[in-house]
Parts: C-alpha cells; structure tokens; sequence
C-alpha cells in the first residue's frame, strides 16, 4: 500500500479511460443515508438474521418491520454519486455497488450493477408480479392476489444472479483504474471481484480506514466528498 494524495488522486481520474467504481455504505452517509455500523441500533443485534430469507418466510411481519427502517426515499444523490454519474455517461466509467439505496440510479448513472439488489424494486413471491416500492411501503401483501411483497434485495442466505455476477466481472476485468470507495471491503462476495482485475489495473482505495486487499494499491484515505468536490 502507497499513500495517495488528493491531488494524486484527482490526477488518476482525470487520466483513466476505463475506470470502475465498486462502492460501499460510505458513499451515502452524506446523503443521511446510515451505514452498516450506525444501524447496530435497529437491527436488534441481529442483523444477519432479520435480513435473512429465513427471517422473511418464518417471521414475515418482524422481517417487513425492519425492512421499512432502511428505506430512506428522502435522499438525494451527493456530490460522489454526481461525478460519478457524469463519469459514466461519458463513457468513461462504470459502476458496481453494494449499496441497495438507489442513489446511483437517482444521480443518473448509466452502468451501475446493484450487487446486492435495490430497495426500490418490489415484486409478489406469490405471483411473480413487480409492485411499486411506495406501494410495499404502505402494506407488506399484495393488494392483488394476497401474498407477501418483498423488495429486490439480496438476502442473507440468498445466492446472487448469474447476470450480476458476470455484469460485475466484466465491469471489474476491463478497467484500468479501479476505485474502491466508502467500504471496508469485507463481504463476500463483492470483495471477491478484485481477483478478475487486469493485472495492469491501477488500484486506488478512497476511504477513511485502511481495508486489507491481496495486491499493492493506492491509499487516499479521506472523506470521499473532498475528492469528488474537487
């Protein structure tokens, strides 16, 4: 690991043609959305449990009670996801993120793939139909045909799509300039994506805390904002 400074850093975008951005909790704690650490509160010790496919069919109504305390449809996209957003749309970079927000989406990015799903997509597990998310919000069964409505997330004990996986690898394996922002960088699978890097890849990590990686890489660490402001 190499310390980075901002400017350094600044200077590696500006000069990277194919870049990918795998983001985490981090990127939207400035548009007061928690992350995994400030919610400790309400998720009751448990965490993995009351966001498991277990919790969901067993205990619907504990499932669905926690669920709604993680939207958070007031958020705006920050100055982060904007440069991003931009970033893509001029076909200089893509996106893959861990957050389940939607505020990649929001800041009009092209070329995001939502690792882990989004809050803002529902669908019916009794009849396979989408039902808006305000919908969900106001009532965990559908008004149709009575079953219960889930949001498109993936779940503990849930095992990802084959078009995700491959969206995300790709967007990994083709990239000269991979930055890593706002996550530790610990959960599997998504962290797993940096063995199909290209070995020529620079590697830039922009974060407050150091995270563990198994090759050499940069170091900025900081507040995203102050990089993306710049």
């Amino acid at each position: 690991m190499m310390i980075c400074s901002r400017e350094e850093a600044y200077q590696k975008l500006q000069k990277a043609k194919a870049i990918t951005f795998l983001t985490g909790a981090g990127i939207s704690t400035p548009s007061g959305v928690p992350d995994y650490r400030s919610l400790n509160g309400i998720y009751q010790g448990q965490p993995e449990y009351l966001l498991s496919a277990t919790c969901m069919q067993e205990e619907p109504e504990k499932f669905y009670d926690f669920v709604q305390k993680i939207y958070h449809p007031q958020a705006k996209p920050n100055v982060i996801h904007q440069k991003m957003a931009q970033l893509t749309k001029n076909g200089q970079a893509k996106i893959v993120t861990q957050n389940i927000d939607g505020l990649h989406e929001k800041a009009g990015s092209h070329h995001c793939t939502n690792f882990h799903g989004t809050l803002y997509e529902c669908t019916c597990r009794k009849c396979g139909q989408k039902v808006p998310w305000q919908e969900y919000l106001t009532q965990s069964q559908h008004k149709n045909c009575g079953g219960q409505v889930r949001p498109d997330i993936v779940l503990y004990e849930e095992g990802f799509t084959e078009q995700v996986i491959e969206q995300a690898i790709a967007a990994v394996a083709e990239a000269d300039l991979l930055v890593i922002v706002g996550t530790t960088f610990q959960v599997h699978p998504f962290c797993d994506l940096i063995h199909y890097r290209n070995p020529k890849a620079e590697i830039l990590v922009v974060n407050q805390t150091d995270i563990s990686l198994p090759c050499s890489y940069e170091l900025l660490q900081e507040n995203a904002t102050y990089l993306f402001e710049m």
